[in-house]
């Protein structure tokens, strides 16, 4: 490993809250807002154990709750850089719920974030390369370009024509 490069672990960070009556809607389910602030945190720490320096939120990929986290349970949150590219960082999450009266938890969700380190003046800086080392890291990794390109279509900055890696994967 290279004096620049990091591995993902070294970025991991775990979050945990408790749902409260303020968190919740009127189902007694933990409110998505509330859940995304936490998850923006939990990322932000991430990137800045990653490169070392402050960091801005660039863009949030969809976001699918797939169970409902309720009042009085737990929020776990796994954050880790899953690929580091010239000045910004995508960010994999894995949210779970921890009912800890019944003894059991459950997947709430995953998403992606992408994050930009900046410089003392506040311009986009250089971050340490990543090294994946399990094989989800792996395959964390090769599917990072993937989704920024798709990223960068959606926000029009990349013509689909330029996404190498999507054609690669459709055998265009």
């Amino acid at each position: 490993m290279d004096q620049f490069s990091k591995t993902a672990k070294e970025s991991v960070v775990t979050m945990t809250e408790l749902v409260l009556p303020n968190d919740t809607n009127m189902f007694g389910n933990l409110m998505g807002g509330r859940l995304m602030y936490w998850m923006d945190i939990a990322a932000a720490l991430a990137a800045m154990k990653h490169c070392g320096t402050p960091v801005v939120t660039a863009s949030v990929d969809n976001i699918s709750f797939e169970n409902p986290i309720k009042l009085g349970n737990a929020v776990h949150i796994q954050a880790r850089v899953s690929r580091a590219f010239n000045t910004s960082m995508e960010i994999f999450m894995s949210v779970w719920g921890e009912d800890a009266l019944h003894q059991y938890k459950y997947k709430s969700n995953e998403a992606y974030f992408t994050f930009v380190a900046l410089d003392p003046n506040g311009k986009p800086r250089k971050v340490p390369n990543l090294l994946p080392e399990s094989e989800e890291e792996k395959e964390l990794f090769e599917g990072a370009l993937r989704r920024r390109q798709v990223r960068l279509i959606l926000g029009g900055k990349m013509k689909p024509d330029d996404a190498t890696e999507l054609k690669a994967l459709f055998k265009l």
